[in-house]
């Protein structure tokens, strides 16, 4: 199957000497990936990478190059503060052309998406930390884009607030399928999101495992006590733990 973003051998080298590599990885058109390791081990730059933010010292990247095929989703929501959120939203559609009344309507349908119908007015400042990520959500998601990355969005957010937007994202990932590779130190949120783990040793970080996660996306009720959610969440723990004492 054709890949929707790949990096093939990549390195990366900063001025502290190789961040990064070699990595190869492949996402399919549909996947969820998720990357966990030690912090410092470059699963940000990883991702970066993939986003077309930064380029490899080695190697090459491929990816969803068209315009609003890639969206970005970073750990702060990086909202404009003195816009809306419909305007927030918006705003993608509005610098690739879209005529403003077509692009608020189609804003206005992304923050009902995410549970913000009836919030399309509202300020970043009078947003709390969890609907403040669901506007950056919807805006990522505005574009339809074939490839979706995540950097640790919900690191900052209580546990309840965590697995409901974890839903959230597995929710509009059914509606449109498009592929997501997402960042977290959390073990059990990258299995519960993620149709696949892939594990980076510390750094410079290298694929130190990569586990096929089993069952349906989105997740069923009661999915984090099933015997294969424990039992794949522990393999990904213990190759993570391998990768940092190597």
């Amino acid at each position: 199957m054709t890949s929707v973003a790949a990096l093939n051998n990549v390195e990366v080298d900063y001025d502290r000497g190789l961040a990064l590599g070699p990595v190869s990885l492949s996402i399919a058109p549909g996947e969820t990936v998720a990357l966990v390791g030690p912090s410092g081990c470059g699963k940000s730059t990883a991702l970066r990478l993939l986003a077309g933010l930064e380029q490899p010292t080695r190697g090459q990247v491929s990816r969803a190059a068209g315009r609003g095929e890639t969206a970005v989703v970073f750990q702060a929501p990086t909202l404009a503060p003195w816009l809306s959120a419909r305007a927030n939203v918006a705003l993608p559609l509005e610098l690739a052309g879209t005529p403003r009344a077509e692009a608020c309507r189609r804003a206005d349908e992304a923050l009902a998406r995410v549970g913000l119908a009836g919030a399309e007015a509202a300020r970043p400042v009078q947003l709390s930390g969890g609907m403040a990520m669901r506007v950056s959500l919807a805006r990522a998601m505005v574009t339809a884009p074939k490839l979706l990355l995540l950097d640790e969005p919900f690191a900052a957010l209580d546990e309840i607030t965590r697995r409901t937007l974890a839903d959230d994202v597995l929710d509009l990932w059914a509606a449109t399928r498009p592929a997501i590779v997402f960042v977290t130190h959390n073990v059990e949120e990258a299995v519960y999101m993620a149709s696949r783990v892939v594990v980076l040793g510390r750094g410079p970080g290298r694929i130190v495992g990569d586990f096929a996660v089993e069952g349906p996306l989105p997740r069923p009720p009661q999915f984090r006590t099933q015997a294969a959610f424990r039992t794949t969440a522990e393999a990904v723990s213990s190759a993570l733990a391998e990768g940092v004492a190597s």
